[in-house]
């Protein structure tokens, strides 16, 4: 069965490009068409428009950036939608309000169609090794065939229960990423300030019981002042916005999320919205400099 599979971006090229290396018959499409000569060579079909891909597939895999994109694709409040959705499984791999996908669930069912929120986590690299982490939502054997579906992309994947489990699991576990990489970045900015040889430092820190791959991967970058996108400023404070907004309708205190929204905030009005999240730390040096006698 062919696949479809529609934006390719920072994280859907990677995590196309390893389903077709799998061997997975895949129909992508995307925006921009520079992405596509890769995707070619492992053996991709290249539609013209997403009308394309769902006139050849009854599957579809979105990894779109946002909302209004997925709306956009989908043609949701328009005649093309149910011509688009009906018979198909819709798989929302991105990340969206809970919800939002609640609503797009009852749409594309309303309209004939099948849908599976699979959004996973982990950034640029565990995306290109296929190491990443998927939370699966929906009809049980739906789901069941999605994971089967996504192991090439995945070290892991998990059942979550009904749609938004899945979503709400990633927002859980993003809370922990922001707060973690956010702390490190302040960390860093301490040691340097302070004089601290930051080679050693990224060793001690490294050698002890707070070390983890999120750290491994981040701290050398902060050490070198790498600010080379793997997971975009611009995208951790959609991510940030939404857990908060999850949270202010629950009744959920978020005291750390919501100084993180704040440095991120920060940071993207620097300009720095497509520099890596590690990137929030220029807007700890703004605050110091402006601290400054």
């Amino acid at each position: 069965m062919e696949i479809g599979f529609i934006g390719l971006g920072v994280m859907g090229h990677p995590m196309a490009l390893n389903l077709a290396k799998a061997g997975t018959r895949l129909r992508v499409w995307n925006r921009s068409p520079e992405k596509y000569d890769a995707l070619r060579a492992a053996g991709a079909a290249v539609a013209s428009s997403p009308d394309a891909v769902f006139a050849n597939t009854r599957l579809v895999i979105l990894m779109l950036a946002n909302e209004s994109a997925i709306d956009s694709v989908l043609g949701r409040d328009t005649a093309d939608f149910e011509a688009r959705v009906a018979g198909h499984t819709i798989v929302h791999m991105g990340t969206t309000s809970p919800a939002y996908s609640r609503g797009l669930d009852t749409s594309i069912r309303a309209a004939g169609g099948r849908y599976v929120e699979a959004p996973v986590s982990g950034s640029r690299v565990p995306a290109e090794a296929g190491q990443l982490v998927a939370m699966v939502a929906g009809d049980a054997a739906d789901a069941a065939d999605v994971r089967s579906l996504i192991a090439p992309m995945c070290r892991e994947s998990f059942a979550c229960g009904t749609v938004p489990s899945a979503l709400l699991m990633k927002l859980s576990v993003n809370l922990f990423l922001i707060t973690m990489v956010a702390g490190l970045a302040e960390a860093a900015h301490f040691a340097r300030q302070q004089g601290v040889d930051m080679a050693q430092f990224q060793a001690v820190l490294d050698a002890g019981p707070m070390a983890s791959a999120v750290s491994r991967m981040k701290l050398p970058k902060l050490v070198e002042r790498d600010f080379s996108v793997q997971a975009a400023i611009s995208d951790v404070l959609m991510n940030n916005r939404l857990i908060a907004d999850a949270a202010r309708q629950a009744h959920v205190a978020s005291p750390l999320l919501d100084l993180c929204l704040s440095l991120f905030t920060q940071t993207e009005g620097l300009g720095l919205g497509r520099s890596d999240m590690v990137a929030v730390v220029q807007a700890l040096e703004q605050r110091t400099a402006s601290q400054s006698p």
